[in-house]
């Protein structure tokens, strides 16, 4: 119910994705009553405005209503007139979005994902010693990565070449997912390399079987010996798997190899230097765990 009055308040502003999921909400009857005429009316609004996954349920919707029900549904949506906002929030208020980075040199250097501070106005990081600004060095939108740079002294990770990674490896990963729910306390997950490539064959993902929440972009994948192997970056989109299977995927998510990333650091001069060699020696599972949490750290961006 209360993802439904969200969505109701976003959809009624122009939010195309908002307005097909209150759509979803009428035609499932999932926080509001089962109601065809409105599903109707909010999968056409947004299938006019070029969602394809409106259109594929506008269809499905049709076969449920009776003549009537689509002429009204068709008026109700040919009426709608999304409000105005007024204003906009203050960068200085509250953070837009949050997710997880990693320093990868002990003066600062640190790797997230390109989307978690794209159109950021400010980054900043939660460390021990408080709030501290950033600023973004790098970025690339293609495969995800972007590189930022913070003041200070941290404990940082190795990144080793991907190409070494076996399908069913262990792999870990620290990080700060859904804070408003589960607080800022550092969450481990843990998983197994799926598939050696990622969606539709991608060969710059791995698929995880680790899980991933929202904040969890810009976790570090880190294999049995505490070497960045991955930067975790998305999950298979539940709207195209229900579109395309009739099904909801269940824990299919996905990581940049670490070979793309290091190719990125590489055109970072003042970089290759400074980091670590990759780690060649077995280490215990706690110790490996330790490392990646004192690397990982909450990205703020506003």
């Amino acid at each position: 119910m209360e993802a439904a009055n969200w969505y109701r308040k976003a959809a009624n502003q122009g939010c195309t994705n908002a307005q097909f999921l209150l759509g979803s909400c009428y035609f499932y009857g999932k926080g509001v009553a089962m109601d065809f005429v409105e599903a109707h009316k909010w999968f056409n609004v947004s299938s006019v405005r070029g969602d394809k996954d409106s259109k594929t349920f506008l269809a499905a919707v049709e076969w449920k209503m009776t003549p009537e029900q689509i002429a009204e549904a068709q008026r109700l949506a040919r009426d709608f007139k999304p409000h105005k906002t007024l204003g906009s929030a203050s960068s200085d208020s509250r953070p837009s979005t949050s997710g997880t980075g990693f320093f990868i040199s002990e003066d600062g250097f640190l790797v997230t994902n390109e989307h978690v501070v794209r159109d950021a106005e400010q980054v900043r990081l939660v460390t021990g010693a408080g709030l501290i600004s950033v600023k973004v060095v790098k970025a690339d939108a293609a495969n995800d990565f972007a590189l930022l740079k913070a003041e200070g002294r941290f404990a940082a990770l190795p990144v080793a070449a991907s190409r070494a990674v076996k399908l069913g490896g262990t792999v870990t990963t620290v990080g700060f997912p859904n804070i408003g729910l589960q607080g800022f306390a550092p969450k481990l997950a843990r998983g197994e390399i799926a598939s050696l490539s990622g969606a539709v064959d991608d060969a710059r993902y791995f698929q995880i079987s680790v899980p991933v929440q929202p904040g969890n972009s810009g976790w570090a994948l880190v294999d049995e010996r505490g070497n960045v192997v991955g930067v975790v970056s998305t999950k298979l989109s539940a709207r195209a798997a229900l579109a395309a299977s009739g099904a909801l995927p269940e824990n299919v998510n996905y990581a940049v190899k670490s070979s793309y990333l290091l190719s990125f650091l590489e055109s970072v001069p003042e970089l290759s230097a400074k980091l670590k060699a990759p780690e060649t020696k077995e280490r215990k599972f706690e110790d490996v765990v330790k490392f990646a949490e004192q690397a990982a750290v909450l990205v703020l961006v506003y």
